[in-house]
């Protein structure tokens, strides 16, 4: 009995004394948690972290920031009946033709604790009843302000309190390169993140609206992003996700949005005067080309070529003919022709601005004062997500 107690006291103390080993130069072997399930297959589980620590590069806290402003935006539009619906001879080839309302999705971002909502106006266009949905489930029916068709933007206000808000970046600032996060409801499958960069800046001749000087990006955007905020990596508002290039429907990592600097002037417009107001010359621009200038007998190499003036025009009155090329407007350059139609719309109706011309040979100045641009007629937008 003695001699059994002896070997019991000995392999305990053999067993304690490899535990010591073990735990001093192999630790990870005895903290590794097993677990087994049913008996027959073993996990391994990580220790537990601090949750409220993002891991290394993550935009967690960007998304957190601007998230909870960015709304989902429902429409519906009464039905169009067939003006024969009611012919019997109608109705016995074809059948009743059912009420069908149509239904739209989008997105907006709150931009004001007032309540009001930044979208586009192809999401709101036409509408007849307009839900949003924020993102802790509230719902409120929008109402439109004002809307901007050059531009693509609308304006809508719900009446709700305690409204997250969204804070406006300056995406003047922004670079090629930068990362940014597209913010929406895609096809409806609730918010959804995704991220990219700014691909390309200024983008135009698009066809897609009158005043174009969209960021590109690959940011993932697809039908139900319109109207959504493409943010920065500190949670800024830096553009409205307007339109993707798409063969298929769906994302080719070609999106656009329409910058905040250009969606703030429209915001603070409709709100105050319920209008957008832009400058208009009245003239008739095109990209210069060797061809018009040899027409036209003018010696300039870069410009917009003038090959019509409205009489009585702004234009006319300040002494621009056709065949003049209009260089600068103010301080803006003006290589292109929707670079002078954006220049003059940012112009202030009835303010004097200088424009810079040459005609033939010779280079000029003249004072011209603008009127207020035209309504532009509603027109179908061509590589919209809706």
């Amino acid at each position: 009995m003695k001699r059994t107690w002896l070997l019991f006291a000995q392999a305990v103390t053999v067993l304690l004394a490899a535990y010591f080993v073990v735990a001093t130069l192999k630790p990870e072997w005895i903290n590794k948690r097993s677990t087994s399930l049913g008996g027959v297959v073993s996990i391994v589980e990580a220790p537990a972290g601090a949750p409220s620590v993002p891991a290394a590069g993550s935009l967690s806290a960007a998304a957190k920031k601007a998230s909870p402003a960015v709304v989902s935006i429902n429409t519906s539009k009464a039905a169009q009946r067939h003006p024969r619906s009611n012919d019997p001879w109608f109705r016995f080839f074809f059948g009743d033709q059912a009420d069908q309302p149509q239904v739209g999705l989008g997105s907006g971002v709150i931009v004001s604790t007032d309540g009001y909502i930044l979208t586009n106006n192809h999401v709101v266009e036409g509408a007849d009843e307009i839900e949003v949905t924020l993102n802790d489930s509230r719902h409120a029916r929008g109402k439109v302000i004002g809307t901007d068709p050059d531009t693509d933007l609308a304006v809508l206000k719900i009446e709700l309190d305690k409204l997250p808000v969204i804070v406006l970046g300056n995406s003047d600032e922004l670079l090629v390169g930068d990362q940014v996060l597209a913010i929406g409801n895609p096809f409806g499958v609730g918010q959804t993140v995704t991220s990219g960069i700014v691909s390309a800046l200024g983008r135009n001749q698009l066809g897609i609206n009158n005043f174009e000087n969209f960021i590109q990006t690959d940011a993932a955007i697809n039908p139900g992003n319109s109207g959504g905020a493409l943010i920065d990596v500190n949670g800024n508002l830096q553009g409205i996700n307007t339109a993707i290039y798409s063969r298929s429907g769906g994302s080719m990592g070609i999106g656009f949005a329409i910058p905040v600097s250009m969606a703030k002037i429209v915001l603070e417009g409709i709100v105050k005067e319920g209008q957008v107001r832009r400058g208009w010359i009245g003239v008739e621009p095109n990209d210069l080309s060797p061809e018009l200038a040899e027409t036209f007998g003018v010696k300039a190499d870069a410009g917009v070529i003038i090959t019509g003036v409205l009489q009585n025009g702004p234009a006319a009155k300040a002494g621009i003919r056709p065949g003049d090329v209009i260089t600068s407007v103010g301080e803006k350059k003006t290589d292109n022709v929707q670079a002078l139609l954006t220049a003059v719309a940012g112009l202030k109706p009835g303010d004097t601005a200088r424009f810079a011309l040459q005609r033939g040979s010779d280079k000029m100045e003249l004072d011209v004062t603008p009127g207020l641009r035209p309504k532009s007629p509603v027109r179908q937008v061509p590589n919209q997500q809706e």
